[in-house]
């Protein structure tokens, strides 16, 4: 299905838009996790997956009076608990976060003392939803785990691009995707620092991460690939007219395909619920960075790489498709 016919757009012409528009968000984004680090020790709001700790998700029979709640905790001897409503107000629903623990046993003290401040006060009147406990030593090992399985898919994605293309696709690729990570972390640390509470790293959320990965580096090879063609048929012509006629050429496949996974994800955020926000959060941030990546950030690096090794005086070349068999 094409929708676009005899599109000509320069796309590379508006380069330093594109630059100017990912300079801002990732600086933005660097912004919020220092401010984010200095406050609380973590560059992003990070789940009970990851540092440790107890969330008592409780449903009331009334509107809650978070005040109340704060002072039973209190007067149960509980200290610096967080109490903060959760998904829909009219739903009744709060969280009771209490701090990263020292062992295990305490963890689960804290689990039971919450239950027992909310039982002398409102007696029978709520409904404990979710317990989440986590312990601080496997927290840092999921956050260490994590980090890696971002890596590693990275690294062994510009391992294929090099055998497969050429090392600057390859590195292309991977830069494009390591500005769609920052961008959509970021995103976290920057909405938390504007008080949207709620939206956590977890471990969904990095599972997320590590789809939008993927995703973008796909979209980025459609990209390549095209470009790759192109160069066998046209290899007299400018590589930015390439690489350009090449965007043109796949922007029906990209809006079809990146537009009903985006109205996917979205429908997810909005009507999945409080347990899957973040992860849809991420998928619908990550997605429109991922396409917008692809084209404004990927393939005028494969120009910028061919220009700086021209005017060094370097020969250079970039690998065309094989002729098929027929």
């Amino acid at each position: 299905m094409e929708l676009f016919h005899g599109v000509n757009v320069d796309w590379l012409g508006k380069k330093w838009y594109f630059l100017a528009f990912s300079m801002v968000f990732s600086v933005a984004g660097i912004i919020s996790m220092a401010m984010h680090y200095a406050g609380t020790g973590s560059p992003v709001p990070l789940s009970v997956d990851f540092k440790g700790g107890t969330q008592v998700q409780v449903q009331f029979q009334q509107s809650p009076d978070l005040g109340k709640i704060r002072q039973a905790t209190q007067e149960a001897g509980i200290k610096d608990a967080s109490v903060v409503t959760f998904d829909d107000p009219s739903k009744n629903n709060v969280l009771i976060s209490l701090p990263e623990q020292t062992n295990e046993t305490t963890l689960d003290q804290g689990r039971q003392a919450i239950s027992d401040a909310l039982l002398s006060h409102y007696g029978n009147s709520f409904t404990v939803q979710n317990v989440q406990v986590v312990g601080p030593t496997v927290g840092k090992q999921l956050v260490r785990k994590a980090i890696q399985a971002t890596l590693y898919s990275m690294l062994g994605m510009l391992i294929y691009l090099w055998f497969r293309f050429q090392l600057i696709y390859g590195v292309a690729a991977v830069v494009a995707c390591f500005h769609d990570t920052l961008i959509t972390v970021g995103a976290f640390a920057l909405l938390d620092s504007f008080g949207f509470k709620g939206l956590e790293i977890s471990l969904t959320v990095i599972a997320a991460i590590l789809t939008l990965v993927g995703y973008s580096m796909n979209d980025t090879i459609v990209v390549f690939d095209r470009i790759r063609e192109n160069l066998r048929l046209s290899r007299r012509e400018a590589l930015h007219d390439v690489v350009n006629r090449s965007i043109n050429q796949t922007l029906s496949r990209t809006v079809l395909t990146s537009g009903l996974t985006f109205l996917t994800v979205l429908s997810l955020y909005i009507f999945g619920g409080p347990v899957l926000k973040g992860f849809s959060f991420a998928l619908v941030v990550g997605i429109l960075i991922g396409t917008y990546s692809s084209i404004a950030v990927a393939a005028p690096m494969l120009v910028a790489w061919q220009d700086w090794r021209s005017g060094s005086g370097k020969a250079v070349s970039l690998p065309a498709a094989k002729r098929a068999r027929v």
